[in-house]
């Protein structure tokens, strides 16, 4: 019997004990024995739930019990969940967690304090939910060189910009609709301005090239300003809008990241992801493009990729995982470096604006919509740099929406 402990009764926490209550039989068999939740972690009561028996609110209760081999952080937040973590992995106890501001913040050093004493501070659940991501990019693809990962990384913002699309939705009503079906917290910022994502892809680029890539270098743009009119140019050209987490290797090797709306056609790889569902697109050097999609959040997705790394963590008592992700820091490429085509949409009609759009980007391509005509002209530049097309943004007042487009 391998016992181990919960941090946090919450959503993923509720969902482990069920994962682990449903399938503990078979579970059993994959890890090498059974694994007993001997103790639960959190302040409040949970009056006639069963858990009660194992909950206790004092975290030293659990730190300085032997018996505890595997700790199963499910908190949230950077504290307390990393002054916990890090007296956990000291008292010789191996980590699980699915907290990806922990693992986006903290996870170099929690690796190395792992790596020292022979255990393993394992996150598959902090990136894509229930989407195997993490071990795939630890193992599997560990003989390429990774050249680019995109993801949608974030459920809610998906379902918005889907029901956006599909339905014709605003972005306000689109947002309450999330909220209503539980997709969206009640405060969204994390989500619809695009950090959540923005912590995802730092997590996936500091495993894909080895180094520490701070969330806070990566430039992260929501989709607040998106709109119902940004929907109909997107249509008229066949497109979607999606909210990109890119992590990019250039030719001169040198990577870039940015979270941000991206205007996309059927012919890319993430067209298809729609609703709350996730997708990461992963290229490598050898082996091309590899495609994960799956639910990216909810109680019982998360929590299956949190057991799996439980399994994991018991099959490897006392010994370590090996994972490369040095402290030493990955210095991105100025982002204003970094080329794209954009979308732009210009008050005024195409009579008007013609000739000034020409001084501006050269050679555009029109996009024709009706209904939108006589208000505004929509068009595709040729491609600029993030710094030209700033300093157009800055100087031209009557830009009123600016996309980047992968096509």
């Amino acid at each position: 019997m391998i016992n181990i402990a919960v941090f946090g009764y919450g959503t993923i926490g509720t969902g482990v004990v069920e994962v682990l209550n449903t399938n503990g039989e078979s579970i059993a068999k994959r890890a090498g024995d059974r694994i007993n939740i001997k103790y639960v972690l959190d302040l409040r009561e949970f009056p006639g739930d069963p858990i009660m028996e194992k909950l206790v609110h004092d975290v030293n209760i659990i730190l300085e019990d032997p018996e505890v081999k595997v700790v199963v952080e499910v908190m949230g937040g950077v504290e307390p969940a990393y002054t916990f973590v890090k007296k956990a992995l000291l008292k010789g106890k191996s980590v699980v967690t699915s907290n990806k501001e922990l693992v986006a913040k903290h996870g170099a050093e929690l690796l190395d304090n792992a790596k020292e004493r022979d255990l393993n501070f394992l996150f598959e659940a902090s990136v894509g939910g229930g989407i195997p991501i993490i071990r795939p990019l630890n193992q599997s693809l560990t003989a390429d060189e990774i050249m680019e990962i995109t993801g949608i990384l974030n459920g809610t913002t998906n379902y918005i910009l889907s029901k956006m699309s599909e339905e014709g939705l605003g972005f306000d009503t689109a947002l309450k609709n999330a909220q209503n079906m539980g997709y969206a917290e009640r405060n969204p910022a994390a989500d619809v301005e695009g950090h959540d994502s923005c912590r995802k892809i730092a997590i996936l680029s500091s495993l894909a090239f080895g180094m520490q890539v701070d969330f806070e270098d990566i430039y992260t743009e929501g989709i607040t300003n998106i709109t119902d009119m940004d929907i109909k140019y997107a249509k008229a050209l066949g497109a979607k809008i999606k909210l990109f987490a890119s992590s990019i290797r250039e030719k001169d090797e040198k990577v870039y990241a940015m979270v941000a709306p991206v205007m996309i056609k059927a012919n890319h790889p993430l067209y298809s992801v729609n609703d709350v569902f996730n997708g990461i697109f992963v290229r490598g050097n050898v082996i091309g493009d590899v495609m994960f999609y799956g639910s990216g959040a909810g109680k019982l997705p998360t929590a299956s990729a949190v057991v799996a790394d439980i399994v994991d963590a018991a099959k490897h008592l006392n010994k370590n995982i090996w994972t490369i992700w040095s402290s030493k820091k990955l210095e991105l490429t100025d982002i204003n470096q970094v080329q794209h085509k954009f979308f732009v949409r210009i008050s005024g009609n195409a009579a008007e604006n013609k000739d000034k759009v020409k001084k501006l980007f050269g050679e555009v391509e029109e996009i024709a919509v009706d209904s939108l005509s006589a208000e505004e002209y929509g068009f595709i530049t040729p491609l600029l740099s993030e710094q030209e097309m700033k300093g157009i943004k800055e100087s031209v007042a009557e830009i009123l929406n600016v996309i980047r487009v992968r096509f």
